[in-house]
């Protein structure tokens, strides 16, 4: 253990701890280990570290955030039309009221293999046409509203109104290959069984090019 020496008159010389020299009395205390050239520093605390490193983690969600939001979103891909030999599949759910999807996406021209599903309990029917063809089916599907339980009552309209017409029963799917008429005027997709269209069961075909 080191020792405090005394060298003449209020001097001390510390030999390994550190002295402090008292006055008036010229008495050397130890006052613990001396702190010598290359000596380990005072051990810093660990908040400064994870102060940073909740700063670069900051700001790395920041960047990941910023890129996320950057840019235009990408337009929906457009279908390749469908042909006679390969029409292109196209999916018709109907459903107490409504049809899904809310828009038919078709091309004019192309050739498509409709999938009619009746995924409700109440019948329901699939008429694709413009506004006159859905007024004419559902003036004569009007008519008979009051018929008796059983299978759908036969009903036609004149043959320049027709358009497209699939009923489905509850759980039945319907296939149909239909080429979609060339011109662009507004077709929409509808169910005319007795208080069906006006409780929504129509939505409109969107018409799509390549």
């Amino acid at each position: 253990m080191a020792r405090s020496v005394r060298r003449g008159r209020g001097q001390c010389q510390d030999t390994g701890r550190a002295a402090r020299r008292e006055r008036g009395g010229g008495r050397c205390e130890d006052r613990g280990p001396a702190r010598r050239l290359g000596s380990v520093p005072p051990r810093i605390g660990r908040r400064p570290l994870v102060a940073l490193g909740s700063l670069v983690a900051l700001a790395i969600a920041t960047s990941v955030l910023g890129g996320c939001g950057s840019g235009p979103v990408p337009p929906t891909p457009v279908p390749t039309p469908g042909t006679a030999a390969h029409p292109r599949e196209v999916n018709i759910i109907a459903r107490e009221y409504a049809f899904d999807p809310s828009a038919v996406d078709l091309v004019p021209g192309e050739t498509v293999l409709l999938h009619i599903i009746d995924a409700g309990l109440d019948v329901h029917e699939v008429v694709i046409g413009d506004a006159t063809t859905q007024d004419a089916w559902e003036v004569a599907e009007a008519a008979v509203a009051g018929a008796p339980p059983g299978p759908t009552p036969v009903v036609s309209v004149p043959p320049d109104r027709t358009g497209l017409r699939v009923v489905v029963t509850s759980g039945q799917r319907v296939d149909v290959v239909w080429t979609v008429p060339a011109g662009t005027a507004p077709l929409i997709v509808g169910c005319h069984i007795p208080g069906h269209w006006a409780k929504g069961m129509q939505v409109p075909v969107r018409f799509i090019g390549p």
